[in-house]
């Protein structure tokens, strides 16, 4: 009922308008006050989406079968990425080619940061007429996501954004709860004659997640019975923890050229800004875990307190780059620059341990220098970056791309990275009431070399990239029994790691053939990275036009598949995933059922997910002890407007 009141009220609606008709921008208005007969048209190409590097996309309200990938929680195709029970919840990462490495210390507990934007992932825009993008999707129960965003500029030199993003899931299980706040306010400006130009953000956002930390019996969950329809019968490990992300950031790069005309040759000076504090609790009232044989279990060992954990990490950094940068409009771009970065990690206490003292803290100061190059014709793209640090610290990264477009829908890349990365802190200095969870480190600096190749053409999409690892990190579980103690930990060997990635869209007549398969290879000495061999996602669906065009429908069934292995567990203390070798999960259908539609700029989404969860076994498993999403039916909607 509530789907057939949404859409009679999108089709009554009438003010909204599509790219091919969009509002006057700024209009002479008649006598009446209304719009001139002769007056301009904004065009679609004047409402643009720029990224931190200057390319550029264009609003786009058509609706394609990518976008019932991207109708998600994050936003985005998560092909290689399987989520857990609740929105809001982590992701098991399938593709192992997806993980991004940073040279500078990071802040640790990844599992959290899933849907925490980068500044690299912060666009900046331009809009001829106030745009507005209103998003919204049901979750499994009692609850709602919805994300909100407005732009427009108050001049052509100047624009605004301002976006919020909330979520509240209750889930299907025992304490599961998750909820999401997520502030985002963009500014661009840049003087007309493009002397000098500044694009500044501010994000805060907070992430909380109720921890059960998984089916204490996973074999109850797997055994099909009906006593366990009802997922809340399911024991879990905790039914009062809960862990939060908050954090905030600061944000400014901006550009100023030194002669006052654009000219062959230019000198600039840029700078870019980053100021950023994050913070991590876990909290737990009760630390034992009651299972089904009446025994009793402390999940996570020993701890210093007998009940109301209460653990907090603190981080701030500060990131300043200068650079000055010779431009010929004929040789390309040379930039020379230094880097400034300053982190603070820390605890509100010091332990005095068997093993020494653990002081709460790490500092550090870390300088580099470094040149860019980059050249831009029609057709050609080359990117090249080379830094290193000048203290005590051992940082270097090299970086090239190159890129040639053949036309807007051929186009080949070739990437190539070279990293000499500092561990993430968490890795060396941790604090917790847990006993076993208390460490300080000093290990060395990961490795990394990737080489990589893309294609995107009219015919396929394809990827290769080759990876190799040295002085790898991760976590371990140490305990031999059921409880979960980790341990940091470094492979000293090398692990190399290959992937293959195809996707092509068929085409015939009103239907269509979607499919992407993902190839994983790893070489190692141990265990370490546990990848799924082959990963896969086909759609079959149909589309074509109604009602004198007036409405556009898309439907049809999405298959998605990976192979047996033994996938990373997920510990909520810290907020990582880590190792395992007892139990592989995979090897299980997972089909989804959609209908979407559009109307003007009015995109709707009608989704049966897992529908085939009851008559395929029981055996699907996000990670070891957490199950994947039972069949249900959810709605929801992206429209755009243009004033």
């Amino acid at each position: 009922m509530r789907v057939l009141l949404l859409i009679c009220f999108l089709i009554v609606s009438s003010h909204v308008y599509c790219q091919e008709r969009v509002t006057p921008a700024a209009a002479p208005k008649d006598a009446s006050g209304k719009p001139a007969k002769d007056a301009p048209k904004a065009t679609i190409d004047m409402y643009r989406i720029v990224m931190l590097e200057r390319d550029t996309v264009y609003v786009d309200t058509s609706l394609t079968i990518q976008d019932e990938y991207k109708h998600n929680y994050l936003r985005k195709d998560i092909f290689g990425l399987l989520p857990f029970a609740n929105e809001g919840q982590t992701y098991q990462t399938l593709d192992f080619g997806l993980k991004k490495h940073d040279p500078f210390p990071g802040f640790g507990h990844r599992a959290k940061q899933f849907p925490y934007l980068e500044a690299r992932d912060i666009r900046y825009y331009s809009m001829a007429t106030p745009f507005t993008d209103l998003y919204y999707k049901s979750v499994m129960q009692r609850g709602q996501n919805v994300d909100a965003f407005v732009s427009a500029n108050i001049s052509p030199q100047l624009n605004f954004s301002i976006a919020y993003k909330g979520l509240r899931s209750d889930g299907k299980y025992i304490n599961s709860v998750s909820s999401t706040g997520n502030f985002r306010f963009t500014t661009s400006y840049h003087t007309k004659d493009n002397r000098y130009s500044a694009n500044f953000h501010f994000v805060s956002y907070d992430f909380l997640n109720d921890e059960n930390g998984g089916v204490a019996n996973i074999e109850d969950f797997e055994s099909g019975s009906s006593q366990y329809k009802n997922r809340l019968r399911l024991n879990v490990f905790s039914r009062d923890a809960e862990s939060f992300l908050k954090g905030k950031r600061l944000f400014l790069d901006h550009d100023f050229r030194i002669n006052g005309n654009d000219a062959q040759n230019n000198l600039h000076i840029t700078h870019q800004f980053n100021y950023e504090n994050k913070f991590f609790q876990y909290k737990q009232g009760t630390l034992t875990t009651v299972l089904d044989d009446n025994t009793t279990i402390q999940r996570y060992g020993a701890s210093f307190r007998p009940a109301n954990i209460n653990d907090q990490t603190h981080y701030n950094r500060m990131y300043n780059k200068v650079a000055v940068v010779y431009e010929n409009k004929t040789l390309g771009k040379f930039k020379f620059f230094a880097e400034d970065f300053r982190y603070n990690y820390y605890f509100d206490r010091v332990l005095l341990l068997d093993e020494g003292i653990n002081t709460g803290l790490l500092s550090d100061e870390i300088q580099t220098i470094g040149g860019e190059y980059e050249f831009r014709t029609q057709h050609w793209m080359a990117h090249g970056l080379i830094s290193q640090s000048m203290g005590d610290q051992s940082l270097s990264h090299i970086q090239g791309n190159l890129r040639y477009t053949f036309n807007d829908k051929n186009v080949v890349s070739f990437q190539y990275e070279r990293m000499n990365k500092i561990p993430d802190n968490i890795y060396n200095l941790n604090q917790s009431s847990y006993i076993a969870y208390n460490w300080t480190n000093d290990f060395n600096n990961e490795k990394i070399n990737t080489i990589s190749i893309d294609a995107n053409t009219q015919w396929l999409t394809a990827s290769v990239k080759v990876s190799s690892f040295k002085d790898m990190l991760y976590f371990a579980d140490t305990a031999a029994d059921d409880t979960v103690i980790l341990a940091p930990q470094q492979h000293s060997g090398s692990i190399n790691y290959l992937s293959v990635k195809v996707g092509r869209d068929l085409k015939l007549w009103k239907f269509g053939l979607d499919n992407t398969v993902l190839y994983q290879q790893v070489d190692q000495e141990s265990d370490i990275v546990n990848v799924p061999k082959f990963v896969t996602r086909n759609t079959l669906y149909f589309q074509d036009y109604y009602f004198k065009k007036a409405l556009f429908i898309q439907t049809g069934v999405t298959f998605n598949y990976f192979t047996k292995y033994y996938a990373n567990d997920y510990n909520p203390v810290i907020g990582e995933f880590y190792v395992q070798n007892q139990k592989e999960i995979g090897d299980f259908p997972m089909f989804d059922f959609f209908l979407d539609m559009k109307i003007r700029t009015a995109r709707i989404y009608f989704k049966c997910e897992h529908f085939n969860s009851a008559w395929t076994g029981n055996n699907f498993l996000t990670a070891p002890n957490y199950p994947y999403r039972d069949f249900m039916i959810r709605i929801g909607m992206e429209w755009n407007f243009f004033k």
